[in-house]
């Protein structure tokens, strides 16, 4: 058998089936629910942070194109996760995939990569979380002192979050430009204010409870912030578009200054690798899969539905943005209220508004990203390659209760003592490369087994996923250098545990029997 070895999609299917076992999750999501898990995991941070710093320094008014460019990568791939989770329902999302089509190995990289996309994204979420609502506590009066809100160290050097080119003086440790020709230090630290990160830590815990109480508890909760996050954003496009400038479109796409990513076509599909982050989220919903109550249905509809709604509001805001005031002048944090403040006193009533949608619209997104991460351990516990109490369940709420309080305590010391560059560096590209072996995997699969019964089928096999391969390849190939040494890293210190114990207890591949 060895590292190559497939799990057959006839025994997932059994165990997806197992609804009697004390170790089945429950099943309770309907598509409307698996539809506002993934509208929870995808509006957040690219709506409210990466749309204005994209723009300013990559695409200027055609970020509009980077979320095309970056939604139809995901629509293509989204086919293909839809394909699976609906024929397999299995918790273990891309990972369980690449384990019935293209062996162990692969399964394993898959596993570990989605790491980065999950754990390291709900603690880059937290962190930026702290930030929008340290601001909204100091305006209503209750000021959080600052070492409480901040990493003990902030990063000089690329801070690759958002792609951008950034350094700090470190006389005035103020953030200064670099051109193109420069050299910027990589390697240094700064020493912050900050001691300790508690609001991000305590909405990591506080999410991490909510989980453990149950899938359905956890939906409601999410399905209610939804709402208000929805009708936020809405009203922003909607009073927003009332007072765009038409001028501020022209050019709509800039020249490009000579430099690869910075504006003209690189710097659309440079924009369209950084906003990627703002898509990561739609695949969080295949997690749920076991946990769906008609998932040959209900699947494709959470997947494609949510990404098909987030899609048309990303470029809705992204016109609006643009309209509202000069690319340029959006290379902030907080992009949105300098877009509304362009618009004068009329709009001003909204700041408050947009605040607390970002606050809401933060806090959806680490709880499903919370939710994700658990049940790939728990799959690839149940598989052998963690150790069993990975993959034990709540015998009263029926969630993977140890590992989402394992997750959630890694997850709020890693938002508690790290800054949000450093955690974000490698997000988009673990999120690519997922997409693009999973798409693999459905020409793989059709083609070594073409009789398999398919509730969903990704249409124009193998074009489809071929495009969704190429795109999110070249996505990841416009990613900065040090991001790809950083993914090797990475993979590397996860093909160790896998040669360390992974392989060795193994139930397909390893020494276990298979029905141990």
């Amino acid at each position: 058998m060895g590292i190559w070895s497939k799990k057959s999609v006839a025994v997932l299917q059994a165990e997806a089936a197992g609804e009697d076992s004390a170790h089945t999750l429950r099943r309770a999501l309907g598509a409307l629910n698996l539809t506002t898990l993934g509208i929870g995991a995808i509006i957040g941070a690219g709506i409210f942070v990466l749309t204005g710093t994209a723009a300013a320094q990559y695409a200027g008014p055609a970020i509009v194109y980077s979320f095309i460019l970056a939604g139809l990568g995901c629509l293509f791939a989204g086919l293909c996760y839809a394909e699976f989770a609906a024929m397999i329902p299995i918790a273990g999302s891309a990972y369980t995939y690449g384990y019935a089509t293209l062996g162990e190995l692969v399964a394993w990289i898959i596993g570990w990569d989605l790491i980065l996309e999950y754990l390291f994204g709900a603690a880059t979420v937290a962190v930026g979380w702290s930030g929008y609502f340290s601001a909204f506590m100091n305006e209503l009066g209750f000021r959080i002192p600052v070492q409480f809100t901040g990493a003990p160290l902030d990063v000089q050097g690329t801070h690759t979050l958002v792609g951008s080119q950034i350094c700090y003086d470190p006389a005035t440790n103020n953030v200064i430009k670099v051109a193109g020709g420069e050299v910027c230090d990589l390697t240094r630290y700064a020493v912050t204010q900050g001691v300790i990160n508690i609001p991000a830590m305590v909405l990591v815990g506080l999410m991490t409870v909510l989980l453990v109480l149950g899938i359905r508890e956890s939906a409601r909760f999410n399905n209610l912030i939804v709402i208000v996050k929805m009708a936020i954003v809405l009203l922003v496009i909607g009073f927003g578009f009332m007072y765009v400038n038409s001028d501020n479109w022209h050019p709509f796409v800039p020249e490009n200054t000579g430099t690869y990513g910075q504006y003209g076509w690189s710097g659309i599909v440079r924009g369209a690798g950084v906003i990627f982050f703002a898509y990561i989220g739609f695949d969080a919903v295949s997690t749920a899969a076991q946990e769906a109550k008609n998932p040959q249905r209900d699947m494709p509809i959470g997947i494609l539905g949510s990404l098909a709604i987030c899609t048309v509001l990303y470029i809705l805001m992204s016109l609006v943005m643009t309209g509202l005031t000069s690319y340029t002048n959006l290379d902030v944090p907080h992009p949105v209220f300098v877009a509304i403040d362009a618009a004068g006193p009329a709009l001003s009533w909204l700041t408050p508004i947009i605040n607390i949608g970002a606050i809401a619209g933060l806090a959806s997104v680490v709880l499903v990203m919370l939710m994700a991460q658990p049940r790939i351990f728990y799959t690839m516990s149940r598989d052998g390659l963690l150790p069993p109490v990975f993959g034990k369940i709540h015998p009263k709420f029926k969630t993977p209760h140890i590992t989402t309080i394992v997750t959630g305590v890694v997850c709020a010391l890693i938002a508690g003592f790290f800054p949000i560059g450093l955690l974000g560096e490698l997000v988009s590209i673990g999120t690519l490369l997922a997409f693009v072996i999973v798409s693999a995997g459905i020409i793989v699969l059709r083609r070594v087994s073409p009789d398999l019964q398919r509730p969903f089928k990704t249409p124009l096999v193998p074009l489809v996923p071929i495009l969704a391969i190429l795109i999110c390849g070249y996505m990841m190939y416009s990613l900065p250098a040090d991001t790809w040494i950083r993914l090797f890293v990475w993979l590397a210190l996860g093909l160790a545990i896998y040669f360390l114990y992974g392989k060795a207890h193994s139930k397909i591949g390893g020494r276990t029997p298979a029905g141990g």
